[in-house]
């Protein structure tokens, strides 16, 4: 992981054609270029996405693949991409929403020291061991053929084929063809566990008014790779639970009856946030419960979540099905009319299946539903180990044990502790 940070770092700054930024930029402006950057960087994929005008194409797909292809690499560069991500682990670690480091300690607590449980982000120790030569063995391992998809939106596809055979095909990479060796193929293995951070969080505004000290919980449970049948029944399901935190406007669309909302934010005052999230990988998915509230009310708190947890598996109502499926759709919708997310979602699923569920395919599946496989894919997912990530004032956090007990019985309490002295 800590490599492929270091590249998006460099990515579109320098190649052996366009030896500086301001050449990549001037290549790009007769065909009124409005992005030119690395625009995602997941656990699993890395995405290089040029805007443009459909006639500059063979300019934007030789852009493309030189700086894939042929970064430079210098030692000015590396230095700054090393700066940029020591940057971004102090930002991570100042910043006042905690969501993007609990999806870390989630993940490393569900899939204990492999694949999509090791760091995503790089261990400040590990900067400055990332050198030119690390990078070329990073690149030569995973920027190889049989791992890279060319998609384009808005533009003619035999004329894409034909810039991707003048630029790509045959094309001798910065780092030699030397074969990979050492590619990790390991498929992800679910463990279970618990990753815990005790931090004082009194002090994260950013600003003069003050922002309440909250202690941070998120829990989750196996779900299903992407490519399974119960991706759709489990999407739907992550919408039906739903919420967002105590101070959203509400509104259409925010999914103010969605379960977290009604049940929990709507009746507990003193809950801050409680959000649903739902991982697929290609081979695994994580599906988890984010709340936040005041260190005095941590253990009603994990006990009104893990009784969320066991309602899923419960019975449910056909009005809340048809709501989650008819805001999943539209979502889906919403986002597809962009056009950089078209190619993303072109890109991705080409690269994972060979081929591409249309929006009307997708939405045919979401609507055959039925509550049945709402309440079967839950059960089978809370026959699993739970996964625990807990951040800030940590003295009253129930132990492992117990939130895995309380998911495991039919009420979702946890187990009544007494103490002599208090």
């Amino acid at each position: 992981m800590k490599q492929s940070i270091s590249v998006e770092s460099l990515t579109f700054w320098k190649s052996w054609r366009f030896r500086s930024v301001s050449n990549v930029t001037a290549s790009c402006l007769p065909w009124r270029s409005t992005a030119a950057s690395a625009t995602a960087r997941r656990r699993d994929t890395t995405m290089y996405a040029v805007s443009a005008d459909s006639k500059g194409l063979d300019t934007v797909v030789g852009l493309l693949a030189d700086v894939v292809l042929h970064p430079r690499l210098t030692e000015e560069e590396i230095e700054m991409a090393r700066m940029a991500v020591q940057f971004e682990l102090e930002d991570l670690n100042m910043r006042p929403d905690p969501e993007p480091l609990l999806t870390e300690m989630i993940h490393e607590a569900a899939f204990r020291e492999n694949t999509v449980g090791l760091h995503r982000f790089c261990p400040t120790e590990n900067i400055a061991k990332i050198d030119r030569d690390v990078l070329h063995s990073y690149l030569r391992n995973y920027y190889t053929p049989d791992r890279m998809v060319l998609a384009g939106v808005g533009i003619e596809h035999d004329h894409l084929v034909e810039c991707a055979r003048k630029y790509l095909l045959g094309a001798r990479p910065a780092w030699g063809s030397g074969a990979a060796v050492d590619v990790d193929r390991s498929v992800a293995q679910y463990t279970g566990g618990v990753v815990k951070l005790e931090r004082d969080m009194s002090k994260v505004s950013l600003g003069p008014a003050p922002f309440p000290e909250l202690t941070h919980i998120m829990i989750g449970l196996e779900s299903c790779s992407f490519l399974e049948a119960d991706f759709i029944p489990f999407a739907v399901l992550n919408m039906m639970m739903g919420g967002g935190g105590s101070f959203s406007a509400g509104g259409p669309g925010k999914g103010m009856f969605t379960r977290l909302y009604l049940n929990v934010l709507n009746r507990h005052h003193w809950m801050y946030n409680a959000t649903a999230y739902h991982h697929s990988y290609e081979d695994t998915g994580l599906l988890c419960i984010h709340a936040s509230a005041d260190p005095r009310q941590v253990r009603e708190m994990v006990e009104i979540i893990t009784k969320e947890f066991i309602l899923m598996g419960g019975t449910v109502d056909v009005v809340e099905l048809e709501r989650a499926k008819t805001q999943l759709m539209s979502m889906l919708m919403m986002n597809l009319e962009a056009r950089p997310v078209i190619f993303e979602d072109v890109g991705r699923q080409v690269l994972a299946t060979r081929s591409r569920k249309l929006p009307h395919e997708l939405c045919a599946l979401i609507r055959d539903v039925r509550p049945e496989d709402i309440k079967r894919v839950a059960s089978k997912m809370l026959r699993g180990k739970p996964a625990v990530a807990a951040l800030g004032d940590l003295s009253d956090l129930p132990s492992y044990e117990h939130i895995q007990a309380a998911l495991s019985s039919r009420d979702g309490r946890l187990p009544r502790t007494y103490r002599l002295f208090r």
